[in-house]
């Protein structure tokens, strides 16, 4: 290795130095004092005074006129933005479903909500002896499947309304059964979603085959996407707390973090339910 080389992995200390400033401030989530945010950097006042003038410069910083504490600027929000946007949950998403399969030895996928519902954009098959069959581009019913209902407990978008209703009133066609009922029955699972945080779904879909979804969310605490994976009755275990439903609560909240939602970042469930015309 030449010293060339070795200088330009080394980089310039001085910028990853002052960085931590900037790490103060994102991880405090309010204005701080110069001697709090000098401490929680880990360097003198004086020091870190002189990196806060030029970060000011920047518009990486900026200083309240009348309490002299200093937050994070107008261009440390536009970086913050620019790297959301380019945020991708399939492309993120890849190397959780992978090592979640690898795991807990089941089949896996991710969901967005599409034109026509819940839609499998990504899965990883176990293999063994019992094949689930889940293919990108599967839409998968909203209040029949673990992963629909997931959506349809956590997603906010109007267009869910439009897509439950329509599904809700295909099945009161087909089956007898009125839209009023349907929600009746709907309603205290999606309560029991909401309450352990991930959706089950035991053979209401295909017989012999059960279903855990969590909810993936991004960093305005709106439900994207959700974790799913799939089983033979028998085999997978489906207690809210079994050690199979902790590992795709954790993959979902592992994504969730690559998609920018902090632990503070408050949930707001949806409310499709109650909008529906009975």
């Amino acid at each position: 290795m030449t010293n060339t080389t070795e200088k330009q992995r080394q980089g310039i200390q001085s910028i990853e130095v002052g960085t931590r400033l900037l790490r103060a401030l994102a991880t405090h989530g309010r204005p701080m004092m110069l001697r709090d945010l000098a401490k929680n950097a880990g360097m003198p006042a004086a020091k870190a005074h002189r990196y806060l003038v030029s970060f000011m410069r920047m518009g990486l910083v900026e200083q309240d006129a009348n309490t002299g504490r200093y937050d994070l600027g107008a261009f440390s929000l536009e970086l913050g933005l620019a790297s959301l946007s380019r945020l991708d949950p399939v492309r993120l998403g890849g190397p959780i479903l992978e090592d979640l399969c690898e795991q807990i030895g089941e089949t896996v996928a991710l969901a967005m909500l599409g034109n026509h519902g819940a839609t499998i954009v990504r899965w990883v098959e176990a293999g063994g002896p019992i094949t689930v069959t889940l293919r990108t581009g599967t839409v998968l019913p909203l209040s029949r499947s673990a992963t629909g209902r997931a959506f349809v407990a956590y997603c906010r978008l109007p267009f869910m309304k439009k897509l439950l209703e329509r599904e809700l009133r295909d099945a009161a066609a087909e089956t007898g059964e009125s839209v009023t009922a349907q929600i009746q029955t709907l309603e205290p699972i999606i309560n029991e979603i909401r309450l352990h945080g991930i959706s089950r779904a035991t053979g209401s879909l295909t017989p012999g085959i059960n279903g855990f979804s969590a909810p993936v969310f991004d960093h305005t605490g709106h439900m994207v996407a959700a974790v799913t994976s799939l089983g033979a009755i028998g085999h997978f275990d489906t207690d809210w707390n079994s050690p199979l439903a902790v590992a795709i609560k954790e993959a979902a909240r592992a994504l969730s973090l690559r998609l920018g939602h902090g632990e503070t970042t408050p949930i707001q469930p949806g409310n499709v339910l109650g909008s529906i015309s009975q």
